[in-house]
């Protein structure tokens, strides 16, 4: 074995082991893309615990050490809301979560992970790279959600398999009229968003027309798309004004969730530096606004095959019996889930009406756009999968995919049964999805099967951390309460949700 540098040695990574064989590897290209690409900037980024992208931009000559010594970001940033408040008393004993790292405000690192280096094609002479994190002391950080999703997908790989997942994601693009950027116009906390217009009228769902008209700018999204490697598949006019969808590839394990949380981010900042804001809300409050939603595909792969193991070989069953079983914890576990699906005030303004083809019950069925988890495929189809019609676009995807895992591998262990398709879906009176967010969140407070999963410590912060959300809203005299009206309150706190 190649004896390592005292530079090596010495690095955060080292110290504590933090990359396999691969990554050692794959940073040392990165040092060298630095160079031949000549970069002047590196981002490096972590997703937050709403999946949202935070991070520091530094010089490419400090980047290159910083890959392997880590960089430094405040412990608080764990602890924030949707609007970017301090929920927990991070002054007191524990950093009011009880972790001593988290006291007064400290630090943890953020550790790049290699792999993911991007040469950004919108931002001249820039890099990005996600990172991992955790504390100064080298122990891991207990809210780290692509951490909890690398733990389930460990769980998984265990039972002997790996988990695929493909990305369908509804959006809107507006045109930016005013970005409301007067000092008078920041008062409030979150500000008012933008003024914005619509780039299409809407009613023409999927229309070659209506596609054309908004040619430039999709040209734009989809070159930066392309410009950072992911398996982008169809771009789409949906039904609402200035409704869109872009869809993806299956991909395995970590790359899918990393996929979702590069794409919002990539989508936003290059939308914003041309005139435009892309908006994951799930349903803005405009007149005659469609809800948004994220549908998220999803298989298990024998690890020793790589065969597809929801293929049946039963003609008279859609799914193999792991499959069955993995669908019915899906079933089982739905309300508690819907927390991590659909984790804003807002994004329950979807489960509500019918024919509307967003799911309103637990239940599931053979190819019907009514349920919550729709069944593709035939007997021996090997391109046989569950689509999970429940999450928004705003969800953080290492918590939706791991919630997944987790839900599954219980229905799977219990040997549940999923019961019969239901293929009038609102014409029955099964198990209603959460109304709002407040009762996801008390399904999840007393769900067994994500406690065990998840830990109880991380279940009570989540859960915390979106109650203090909801209260912000009932305090600001909103009616949270309401079937489908959006209120001032969620357009201010989501519109513009990074």
């Amino acid at each position: 074995m190649a004896r390592k540098s005292s530079t090596q040695q010495s690095s955060f990574v080292e110290r504590h082991s933090l990359w396999s064989a691969s990554q050692h590897r794959a940073a040392a290209a990165v040092e060298r893309a630095i160079k031949k690409h000549k970069l002047d900037l590196v981002r490096f980024s972590f997703a937050d615990q709403h999946g949202a992208l935070r991070g520091k931009t530094l010089m490419a000559a400090d980047a290159a050490r910083a890959i392997r010594a880590g960089v430094t970001m405040t412990t608080t940033l764990l602890a924030k809301d949707t609007s970017h408040r301090t929920v927990f008393p991070v002054f007191t004993a524990g950093g009011g979560l009880n972790v001593p790292e988290m006291e007064g405000a400290g630090d943890f690192v953020m550790v790049a992970d290699p792999a993911t280096f991007r040469v950004l094609p919108w931002a001249p002479n820039t890099g990005w790279v996600l990172c991992d994190i955790v504390f100064a002391n080298g122990k891991p950080v207990p809210f780290s959600t692509r951490q909890l999703y690398r733990d389930a997908l460990a769980k998984l790989a265990k039972a002997g398999f790996d988990f695929c997942a493909g990305l369908e994601v509804e959006f809107h693009l507006f045109k930016i009229e005013n970005p409301r950027l007067a000092t008078s116009e920041v008062a409030v906390w979150p500000p008012e968003p933008p003024d914005v217009s619509l780039t299409t009228q809407g009613f023409q769902y999927l229309t070659e027309n209506r596609f054309d008209q908004v040619g430039p700018i999709m040209d734009v999204l989809r070159e930066t798309v392309a410009g950072l490697g992911m398996p982008l598949r169809s771009q789409e006019v949906e039904l609402g004004p200035s409704q869109y969808e872009f869809t993806f590839a299956p991909q395995p394990g970590l790359a899918a969730a990393d996929t979702m949380v590069l794409f919002r981010s990539a989508m936003k900042q290059v939308a914003r530096r041309h005139g435009h804001l892309v908006s994951f809300m799930c349903r803005p409050k405009f007149p005659n606004a469609f809800s948004s939603g994220w549908h998220l595909h999803q298989s298990l792969l024998d690890r020793k095959t790589g065969a597809n193991a929801f293929v049946s070989n039963d003609k008279t069953e859609i799914l193999s019996p792991l499959g069955r079983g993995y669908l019915a914890g899906l079933i089982a576990n739905a309300l508690a889930s819907a927390a991590f699906g659909t984790p804003t005030v807002n994004g329950y303004k979807r489960y509500h009406g019918v024919n509307t083809m967003a799911p309103v019950q637990a239940i599931w069925a053979r190819d019907n756009r009514g349920v919550m988890v729709r069944v593709m495929g035939q007997p021996g189809d090997t391109a046989t999968h569950l689509e999970n019609r429940v999450g928004e676009p705003l969800a953080n995807p290492y918590l939706y995919m791991a919630s997944q895992i987790h839900a599954g591998l219980d229905g799977v262990e219990r040997k549940l049964v999923p019961g019969p398709s239901a293929d009038a879906p609102y014409e029955l009176a099964k198990e209603p999805l959460p109304k709002t967010l407040g009762d996801a969140l008390d399904a999840l407070a007393a769900n067994e099967c994500f406690r065990a999963a998840f830990g109880g410590p991380f279940v009570d912060y989540y859960v915390a951390i979106k109650r203090f959300e909801i209260a912000r809203a009932e305090k600001d005299g909103q009616a949270q309460r309401s079937a489908s009206d959006v209120t001032a309150w969620e357009h201010r706190e989501y519109f513009d949700l990074a």
